[in-house]
Formats: structure tokens, C-alpha cells, sequence
């Protein structure tokens, strides 16, 4: 994963006010803070499109774009090889699922991309252990796309 390109993207998320050590956080945990700040946006869209509020629901689905395509731009291909690349496929999927989400009004929409979302972060936060050992032993983890 490129650091750069992950930090590049947490600058929309830090725009809500959660003030974070992302100095400090292992590219692993830059990872998983851009997974909750879409997942956060696309429910808090949710919410105001439920309640007919068109600007604000606007503004948080174009937060979870630009965080997911924060995703996508930090997969290392040559690391990830098929893997990065479906990944790559899906977020941009899911982009398009939300800007449609946006411009139909449609709940449902949102939720999808929810829970792929959600079945990715899962994954990811699972590898967490391994991850954190082999940070310690300065390795990489060889299933790695992202981190």
C-alpha cells in the first residue's frame, strides 16, 4: 500500500472532526479507518435522505465516493496481483452505486454498497493479528492488497 495515497484520502475523513493520530497509525489501521469513515457516511446518507435532506445527503455520499476511491487508489497491484485488481473492480462498482444512490434517492443503493463494504472490512479486520506481527518483525503480509 502506498502510505501517500491512503493519507491523501483520510484528509476528507479528518474533515468531520475525529481527530486522529494517523502519524501513528500502521498503514493496516489507515486501512481500516478509511473503511468505518465511508461506512459512517454512507449511514449518516441514509439518514438524510430519509428525511428529505437533498444537501447534506449529497455532501455524505460524496465523502464515502472519495474515500472508497481512496481505497481503490492505494491497492498495490503488484503485490495483490487478481485480488487487488477485483477489489479495484468493486470499489469502482460501488462508486457507481453511490452516485446512483444520490441521484435516485435510493435507499437501497446505499445499503448494498453498505454491506459489500461491510464484507470487505471484515476480511480485512481479520487479518489484523497477522498484520500486527508481522509489523513488528518488519515482513509484510503476503495476502496483502492494500496494506
Amino acid at each position: 500500500m502506498n502510505p501517500n495515497h491512503a493519507r491523501s484520502a483520510l484528509q476528507q475523513y479528518q474533515q468531520i472532526g475525529k481527530k486522529v493520530a494517523v502519524e501513528e497509525a500502521s498503514p493496516h489501521r489507515l486501512i481500516q479507518m478509511l473503511m468505518e469513515g465511508a461506512l459512517e457516511k454512507i449511514a449518516a446518507a441514509k439518514g438524510y435522505m430519509e428525511r428529505g435532506a437533498i444537501q447534506e445527503k449529497g455532501a455524505h455520499i460524496t465523502w464515502a465516493v472519495s474515500i472508497i476511491d481512496g481505497l481503490r487508489v492505494s491497492l498495490d497491484k503488484s503485490v495483490g496481483g487478481e485480488i487487488a485488481q477485483n477489489l479495484e473492480d468493486l470499489y469502482l462498482y460501488m462508486m457507481r452505486r453511490l452516485t446512483e444512490a444520490n441521484l435516485k434517492n435510493d435507499p437501497a443503493c446505499l445499503d448494498e454498497v453498505a454491506a459489500l463494504l461491510g464484507q470487505i472490512k471484515s476480511a480485512w479486520d481479520a487479518i489484523e493479528p497477522e498484520a500486527a506481527r508481522l509489523a513488528q518483525s518488519g515482513a509484510q503480509p503476503s495476502a496483502a492488497t492494500e496494506g
